[in-house]
């Protein structure tokens, strides 16, 4: 092997996504489609990357995963964009209690905080928003998860930088009248299987339903409905 991509492959940079490989213990996400097309679920524990606009759902792809976690460890939400609702939370079964909300103004603090709570064994799931990740960044928030036995959850939008992160799993959402449309763009151990239109009629079946008008006209949602999302307030 040529010694230059040995000494790649050492240092986990190149990602062999033809080579078949143990994916390892996987947990539900709550979503029987999503765990068919993931093989079983979320990984156990690592960093999945979610590129998605704000507002369009994103947050209910991981209710399910969250509310069936351990009451005993905690979910922390790192920089959200908007304000978290409450209500939501405990409507869907998840102790608000066992919820923590951090904000940082720089990017620096929120990845240390990630890293912090990923390896401190308190935390089952971690939802980082905004930070740029680089390469060696998320090889020690990929460690730190291990150590912790803890799920790194990191949203971020549409960007230009196509750098590909040693991520456990990476997804890109996009708004579709049943819920979201998924599209699997990198998977650890196994080839991409594309996209797909993940259901959540069952679980909110307002999303699905037709809207009516102060004029008693219906229309049904659309694949570009996006709901506004309450901004936080700086400072």
């Amino acid at each position: 092997m040529h010694k230059l991509i040995k000494n790649l492959q050492d240092r986990q940079l190149i990602w062999k996504g033809l080579q078949s490989t143990t994916q390892g213990s996987t947990t539900s996400s709550g979503y029987p489609q999503l765990d068919k097309q993931l093989n079983g679920g979320f990984p156990a524990h690592g960093v999945i990357e979610i590129e998605s606009k704000q507002g369009i759902g994103e947050l209910r792809l991981l209710t399910p995963y969250l509310s069936q976690q351990n009451p005993q460890k905690l979910a922390i939400f790192i920089n959200p964009p908007g304000k978290i609702c409450a209500e939501f939370f405990s409507n869907q079964g998840i102790h608000l209690e066992n919820i923590l909300v951090i904000q940082l103004q720089r990017d620096l603090d929120a990845l240390w905080a990630a890293e912090q709570c990923l390896k401190s064994g308190a935390c089952h799931s971690v939802l980082l928003w905004g930070a740029d990740l680089e390469i060696h960044q998320t090889k020690r928030l990929q460690a730190a998860s291990e150590t912790g036995k803890c799920l790194q959850f990191h949203f971020k939008a549409t960007s230009h930088n196509q750098l590909s992160l040693p991520v456990s799993l990476s997804m890109r959402l996009s708004a579709h009248a049943q819920g979201l449309k998924v599209e699997v763009t990198k998977r650890k151990g196994s080839w991409s299987y594309g996209n797909f239109v993940l259901d959540m009629s069952q679980n909110w079946p307002l999303l699905t339903q037709k809207v009516i008008h102060e004029d008693n006209s219906h229309r049904a949602l659309s694949d570009n409905t996006v709901l506004a999302f309450p901004i936080a307030k700086q400072g």
